[in-house]
C-alpha cells in the first residue's frame, strides 16, 4: 500500500445539518448533496488542501454499504486535526466553530510540547483539534 490518504468520510446523522455546519459555519466549499437518486447514495464532498476530500455520508448508509451494524458514536475513536500557521489562528478557528454550533471540548491552551491547541466536536460528535504546531507548520 502506498502511504496516501485521499478521502476522509465522516458518518453523520443529519446530512443537511452537517453540510450547513461545514459549509456555512466553517466556510468549506461543496457542491452540496449528490447521489440522492440512489438508495444510500446521498453524500457531500468538500475538497481540502493537499488533494484530500472530506466526505459526509449518513451513518445509516455507511452501515448499509459496509454490512456493519450501526453503533453509537465514540468521539475518542478518531481525531481530525487542523494545523494552522499562526498561533492566533487557533483562537479564530475555535470561535468560528463555536459560532457554527460546535461544542468546545477543551479551550485553546498552551501544550506541554510547545504548541497551542483546543478541541471541539461537530454536531455529530466528531472530535477536531485545532492546533498550532511550530514543528509541523502547514505549507499554505
Amino acid at each position: 500500500m502506498k502511504p496516501r490518504l485521499t478521502m476522509v468520510t465522516l458518518g453523520v446523522d443529519d446530512l443537511e445539518r452537517a453540510i450547513a455546519f461545514y459549509r456555512e459555519g466553517l466556510g468549506l466549499k461543496t457542491d452540496g448533496i449528490i447521489g440522492e437518486e440512489f438508495a444510500h447514495g446521498a453524500v457531500a464532498f468538500f475538497p481540502l488542501n493537499g488533494g484530500i476530500t472530506l466526505a459526509l455520508w449518513p451513518r445509516t448508509s455507511i452501515s448499509h454499504d459496509s454490512g456493519l451494524p450501526e453503533a453509537p458514536p465514540s468521539p475518542t475513536d478518531f481525531l481530525l486535526a487542523h494545523n494552522v500557521s499562526v498561533r492566533t489562528e487557533v483562537d479564530t478557528v475555535m470561535a468560528q466553530a463555536k459560532a457554527a454550533g460546535a461544542v468546545i471540548v477543551k479551550p485553546a491552551h498552551d501544550t506541554f510540547w510547545g504548541g497551542y491547541a483546543g478541541y471541539f466536536q461537530d454536531p455529530d460528535q466528531h472530535l477536531w483539534e485545532v492546533v498550532w504546531n511550530p514543528g509541523l507548520l502547514p505549507a499554505d
